[in-house]
C-alpha cells in the first residue's frame, strides 16, 4: 500500500526507551545532547516577535527564489564575512533539509548516488531516500585532527555519482574543509553541496580553512545555511542556497531550482518580510551561542585530567564535542549506563556513523550548570569503570 521509501524500523532504540521511562517517572535527566537553541536558556529579544508583525505579509506575492529584500539581507550576511554574493545567486528555502531535497531533485535521477561524509549528520540517508537516491559514504579520518580520505572518496565514485556533500564544519566532528581538500574535490568535476550552518562557530583562526563555497568559480557548488543555526532560530523556518561556479552552469542551475521552488512555494511571507530584521537580531543570539560553546569546551578540556582514560578529539568549530572513551564496553552500553545510573544523557558515536568504538558525542550548547554537572558524572563514571 505504501512507498518502499519507508523501509526503516520505527521502533524506539534502547536509549530512547530508557529516557522515556526516566521522564515518565519524573526523574531529572541532565541532557548533554541538547541541540535546540530555544531550549538552551538563551536570551531572545522581544523584537523577534515584533519583526513578524509586518502588514506587508498580508499580501501574497509569490516569488520562486524568495523576496528580493530577504535575499539582499542574506547577501549582507555574507558581505560581513568578506564574501561577495549577488541576490540572483540566492534561493530561499524553508530549511536546510528542504534545500537538500531541492538539490537532490536538481542533480540526480532515481537510483543515482550522492557521496556524503562519515561520520556526520545522520539525516542524509532519510533525505536521499525520500528522493529515491542512494547514499554512498566517504570516510573522514582522524590523526590528531580530522581530514577527508581523498583516496577512498575517489574510489567511491561510480558512473551514477551525481554530487559530493561536505558539511563545513562537520557535525559532530567540528572539522572544517581545508583548501587542499577543496582543490581535490574540484578536480573531480562533480557538483559540490556544502552544508555551512555551523560556519560562524569557529574556535580559532586557520588560513587553510574554507569557510564557504560561495566564492567558488571552478566548479558548480551550492552553499547552504539559514536562521536555524546562525541566528539560533530554527522555528522561523528560513534557509537558503547560494549558487556558485562557472556562469553558464550557475545560470542553468538557478533556472531549474526556481522551477522546483515555484512548484512548492514553501517559504512563508511573514518570515521573508522579517528576514532582514531577524538576521540583525540574530547576531546577538549568535554571540551568546558562540560564548556558550567556547566556554563549555574550555571547561571540559580543563576538567579532563592528564591521566584520564578519556580524551576530547580535536574540534575546530560547531556545537559539539566528541569524547573517546575506553573500549571496555560498547558506546551504546556507555550511554545506557550513564543514563541509567547517573541520569546523564549523551549520544553514542554510532548515531553519527563513527566507524569504530567507543565515542560519545556531547552538545556544547547545553546550559553551563547542566553541562558541568553532567560532565562531572560522566568523567567519574568513566574513571571508575
Amino acid at each position: 500500500m505504501f512507498s518502499s521509501r519507508f523501509h526503516w524500523d520505527p521502533s524506539p532504540n534502547r536509549l530512547t526507551r530508557l529516557l522515556a521511562d526516566k521522564r515518565r517517572a519524573g526523574i531529572a535527566v541532565l541532557d548533554l545532547a541538547e541541540s535546540n537553541p530555544t531550549h538552551a536558556g538563551l536570551a531572545y529579544p522581544e523584537e523577534i516577535v515584533q519583526a513578524l508583525a509586518d502588514r506587508r505579509a498580508l499580501r501574497y506575492d509569490p516569488q520562486p527564489a524568495g523576496s528580493l529584500a530577504a535575499r539582499e539581507a542574506v547577501c549582507r550576511y555574507y558581505a560581513e564575512a568578506g564574501h561577495t554574493v549577488e541576490p540572483d545567486r540566492v534561493l530561499l528555502t524553508a530549511s536546510t533539509s528542504e534545500a537538500y531535497a531541492y538539490l537532490f531533485k536538481l542533480l540526480a535521477d532515481p537510483g543515482d548516488e550522492v557521496l556524503v561524509p562519515r561520520p556526520s549528520y545522520p539525516l542524509f540517508e532519510f533525505l536521499a531516500t525520500m528522493e529515491s537516491l542512494r547514499v554512498v559514504s566517504y570516510p573522514l579520518v582522524y590523526h590528531g585532527g580530522w581530514s577527508i580520505d581523498c583516496h577512498a572518496l575517489a574510489a567511491a565514485i561510480t558512473p551514477r555519482t551525481r554530487a559530493i556533500v561536505v558539511v563545513n564544519p562537520n557535525n559532530p566532528t567540528g572539522s572544517f574543509l581545508k583548501r587542499d581538500e577543496l582543490r581535490f574535490l574540484q578536480s573531480l568535476e562533480l557538483p559540490l553541496i556544502s552544508d555551512e550552518v555551523f560556519a560562524d562557530y569557529a574556535f580559532s583562526e586557520d588560513a587553510q580553512r574554507v569557510r564557504t563555497l560561495a566564492d567558488t568559480t571552478e566548479t558548480l557548488a551550492f552553499s547552504m545555511s539559514g536562521l536555524s543555526k546562525i541566528a539560533g532560530l530554527p522555528q522561523m523556518k528560513l534557509g537558503w542556497i547560494v549558487i556558485s561556479g562557472p556562469p553558464a552552469e550557475r545560470a542553468e542551475a538557478r533556472d531549474k531550482l526556481e522551477w522546483i521552488a515555484d512548484t512548492y512555494l514553501s517559504v512563508s511571507a511573514p518570515v521573508q518580510q522579517a528576514a532582514p530584521r531577524l538576521l540583525e537580531l540574530g547576531r546577538g543570539i549568535q554571540q551568546q551561542i558562540a560564548a556558550r560553546v567556547r566556554a563549555n569546551l574550555a571547561w571540559l578540556a580543563s576538567a579532563i585530567a592528564a591521566d584520564s582514560p578519556c580524551r576530547i578529539l580535536a574540534v575546530e568549530g560547531g556545537w559539539y564535542a566528541t569524547l573517546q572513551v575506553p573500549r571496555i564496553r560498547r558506546e551504546e552500553e556507555w550511554a545506557l549506563e550513564l543514563l541509567d545510573k547517573d541520569n546523564v544523557l549523551v549520544q553514542p558515536g554510532f548515531f553519527y556513523d563513527f566507524e569504530s568504538e567507543a565515542f560519545l558525542v556531547l552538545s556544547l550548547l547545553t546550559a553551563p550548570e547542566t553541562f558541568r554537572e553532567g560532565c562531572r558524572r560522566l568523567l567519574a563514571r568513566v574513571g571508575c569503570a
